[in-house]
C-alpha cells in the first residue's frame, strides 16, 4: 500500500518519502536535522578534489606523494560537481610524471535527510539521495588490465616532467608590484624638456642647457 504522510511503519519508525511528494505547503512545518560532519580519515596517497580547488595545487600534491613519501600512487577522489575537475586533475597529473597507469572507478553513495516537524501531531520525514563518487588512481605500478576502467600510461613524447620551479615561477607571474617609468619628465623654461629618474637634463631651442630635480630649468643664450 502507498505510504501516506506522517505515517510509520510497523516498529513505530518514520516511513521513508520523497519530499517532492509531500503535499505543497507542508514542509513548511518542517525542519532539516543538522547532522555533525563526519570526519573520515585520509590517508597519504588520497587527493580529495573540491569544485572550487586549484588544479596545480592537486598536481604539487602528486609531486610531493609521488618524490617525497615516496609512494608509488596517488587516488584522485572528488563528488558531485566537482567530477569535472577531478577528471581535469588527473589528466594533468599524467602529463607530468611518466609512466602512471590508471583505473577509474564511478560510483553513487546514498545519503540520507532528516526532517523533524516544528508541529506537534507529524513524524518525522527523511529524504534519499544518490551522489556521484569518481575514484581516478594513477599508479607508477601495474594495475589490472583487465578493469573495464584501466588505461595504460600515456605515451613519454606526451609527457613533460614536473618540475616545481616551473610551478613556482608560474605562480609569480602577475604577483609584482611591476615595472615603473621614471618619476616625471622634467619641462624646462622654453621649450627645454627633462629625461631621467627625478634628475632631468633639458636643451632649449637655443642650446641652452638646464639641470633640475624633477623640472629642469632652462637657460637661454
Amino acid at each position: 500500500s502507498r505510504a501516506t504522510f506522517g505515517a510509520t511503519d510497523d516498529r513505530g519508525q518514520a516511513q521513508q518519502r520523497p519530499l517532492r511528494s509531500l503535499p505543497n505547503g507542508i514542509m513548511d512545518k518542517y525542519r532539516k536535522v543538522m547532522k555533525p560532519k563526519e570526519e573520515i580519515p585520509k590517508s597519504d596517497e588520497e587527493i580529495r578534489v573540491t569544485a572550487a580547488g586549484s588544479v596545480s595545487a592537486y598536481v604539487s600534491r602528486a609531486a610531493t606523494v609521488f618524490n617525497e613519501l615516496k609512494k608509488p600512487y596517488v587516488i584522485v577522489q572528488a563528488t558531485g560537481n566537482a567530477l569535472t575537475k577531478a577528471v581535469t586533475a588527473a589528466e594533468v597529473i599524467k602529463r607530468r610524471f611518466k609512466g602512471l597507469h590508471q583505473i577509474t572507478e564511478l560510483k553513487t553513495v546514498e545519503i540520507v535527510d532528516e526532517y523533524e516537524p516544528m508541529e506537534e501531531g507529524l513524524d518525522k520525514v527523511t529524504d534519499t539521495r544518490n551522489v556521484s563518487v569518481i575514484e581516478i588512481r594513477l599508479s607508477k605500478e601495474e594495475l589490472d588490465s583487465s578493469n573495464k576502467g584501466y588505461q595504460p600510461p600515456l605515451d613519454e613524447s606526451l609527457v613533460k616532467e614536473f618540475d616545481p620551479e616551473e610551478l613556482a615561477r608560474g605562480r609569480g607571474r602577475g604577483g609584482g608590484t611591476g615595472k615603473g617609468r621614471g618619476k616625471g619628465k622634467g619641462r624646462g623654461r622654453g621649450s627645454t624638456k627633462g629625461k631621467g629618474h627625478g634628475k632631468g637634463k633639458g636643451k632649449s631651442s637655443e642650446g641652452a642647457k638646464g639641470k633640475g630635480s624633477g623640472k629642469s630649468a632652462g637657460k637661454s643664450g
